[in-house]
């Protein structure tokens, strides 16, 4: 919040912030992010792709300007999205597709029907009472499976924050002095993760996210990402520790 107010000024029309981190989970506080950029009068874009299977989102349109959501992030098809803008905002939007006049004139082109009702049908599964439940499953998972790779051979640091603050699918973990690329190369097949995000796959250089949290081009390369879902079981996580493990001796050899 700090380093956000310090960047704030007369200058800057709009903020994007994403209100849960794809690559070491950290859930945002968008309540006191909207109030300080309400304070300077600037336009809050919320980036939500990560949100639903990580918080409660009924009221993050309260606090956003703008609000993008994908479906394939929620259970739901590829090749659809949705952007929410709130209606006193909307005159202050320039299009970048003209024609037919669709969306209030905001973005032209047809409606794909069919995508669109499945990313509506999976947000409405995603709304379920059980939803609280299900994180809390998911989160268990996760933190067993980072405690079981803490107690091994090799220092294994979690990075990002812990508990309630992050995404109960995501661990980012650093594996001191080993290749991130060396332990994916042999786990794959069996079990799949990555150094950072689908976004900034084919990029050499060490995840930015992970500089900007302080660890340096060496930590950096040796962490990994590994992600936890619905249909994850507590046996497919004893599987995943073991390959792990095995891939940590190997390395070590």
């Amino acid at each position: 919040m700090n380093f956000l107010s310090g960047e704030l000024d007369d200058s800057v029309l709009a903020v994007s912030i994403m209100a849960v981190n794809n690559e070491i989970g950290p859930i945002q506080d968008i309540p006191a992010i909207s109030g300080l950029l309400e304070h300077y009068g600037v336009m809050l874009h919320c980036d939500a792709a990560q949100a639903p299977c990580a918080m409660d989102v009924s009221e993050l349109a309260t606090y956003a300007d703008l609000l993008s959501l994908s479906g394939h992030k929620i259970y739901g098809p590829q090749g659809i999205g949705a952007l929410y803008i709130r209606r006193d905002a909307q005159n202050r939007i320039e299009p970048l597709i003209y024609g037919g006049g669709q969306q209030e004139g905001l973005r032209s082109g047809t409606v794909p029907v069919a995508l669109a009702v499945g990313m509506g049908v999976a947000a409405k599964i995603l709304h379920g009472p059980e939803q609280e439940t299900e994180r809390e499953r998911i989160a268990g998972q996760r933190d067993c499976f980072v405690r079981l790779l803490t107690d091994g051979a090799v220092p294994v640091t979690l990075n990002g924050p812990v508990g309630e603050a992050r995404h109960p699918g995501n661990a980012n973990l650093q594996f001191d002095h080993l290749s991130a690329k060396d332990i994916l190369n042999i786990l794959q097949p069996r079990l799949a993760a990555s150094t950072g995000s689908a976004c900034t796959s084919g990029i050499p250089e060490p995840s930015h996210v992970l500089r900007a949290i302080g660890l340096n081009a060496e930590q950096a390369d040796a962490s990994v990402r590994f992600s936890f879902g619905r249909f994850s079981t507590d046996e497919e996580i004893s599987q995943a520790v073991c390959f792990v493990k095995d891939v940590l001796v190997t390395a070590l050899r």
